[in-house]
């Protein structure tokens, strides 16, 4: 048997654990295995077979293959920094080419139809660019009415107020203030009006699963898997927030240029 069989082959991700272990390390793109994120994402969400699905930050497309595979949706893999060619090439040997497509794009610039979706999910990207107080309702805009969409990713366990715990610190870089945790994320979509939440939640004892991904395909990164060691869950972990678009919602079309007529007039006084 493969020496990560057992690793990545885990009770509590059944689908997950039908995916070969030298496919996913190969498809690896971040900080999270993205198959057991996106199952566990999947058991909340109304997913059937023919729906369409934005795969937002998608990296290498892993989650994209998964999520046609198992339920039978249509999925825009969307990502701006990884090889739209490569997740071609990938989606092809995993033989869902006419049912998963590769898109290379800016989270921020969507080039897609209002309504265009059935739902939208993000799998650890979307602290990334969705902290924005904007940002929700512009991409709300794309999601049906009563569409649903749904993050999961790594976060925390409870907002960290003043300085960051001593534990965490040698891992702990400027850039990780984007993190948050369930509750703030519920307020956050709340707010806007157009989404109602129905899922904040955290995974039971995530911050093992983030720390054995690491183990698993970054055994170099000691200083973020000794931050793992150390919080033991008690900061650090993985989140998940599910909201579906309110059914009485109309997105309206964005504003992309301001029409102006030029009038010219004396530049300085007489």
């Amino acid at each position: 048997m493969n020496p990560m069989q057992n690793d990545f082959h885990l009770s509590e991700f059944p689908l997950s654990s039908k995916y070969n272990p030298e496919w996913i390390k190969a498809s690896v793109s971040g900080g999270a295995n993205p198959l057991w994120l996106a199952e566990w994402l999947s058991q909340k969400m109304e997913l059937r077979p023919g729906m369409r699905v934005l795969d937002l930050g998608c990296g290498r497309a892993m989650s994209s293959i998964f999520l046609n595979r198992e339920f039978g949706v249509q999925v825009w893999a969307v990502d701006l920094l990884f090889s739209v060619s490569e997740n071609y090439k990938r989606i092809c040997d995993a033989g869902v080419e006419h049912s998963v497509f590769p898109i290379h794009a800016d989270a921020r610039n969507l080039p897609f139809a209002s309504g265009f979706f059935d739902a939208i999910i993000s799998i650890d990207s979307f602290f990334y660019y969705g902290t924005d107080d904007l940002y929700l309702s512009s991409l709300a805009r794309f999601l049906k009415p009563g569409g649903q969409i749904g993050i999961a990713g790594a976060g925390l366990m409870q907002e960290i107020n003043g300085s960051v715990p001593q534990h965490l610190q040698q891992w702990w870089t400027p850039d990780l203030w984007c993190l948050h945790s369930a509750p703030w994320w519920e307020r956050h979509w709340q707010r806007t009006g157009m989404i109602d939440v129905q899922i904040a939640d955290t995974l039971e004892e995530g911050w093992r699963y983030w720390l054995k991904w690491h183990e698993i395909v970054a055994p170099d990164n000691a200083v973020e898997m000794e931050a793992l060691r150390a919080d033991q869950g008690q900061c650090l972990g993985y989140v998940r927030v599910i909201g579906r678009k309110r059914e009485i919602i109309v997105s309206e079309e964005p504003m992309l240029s301001i029409p102006t007529e030029y009038l010219k007039k004396p530049l300085l006084t007489s």
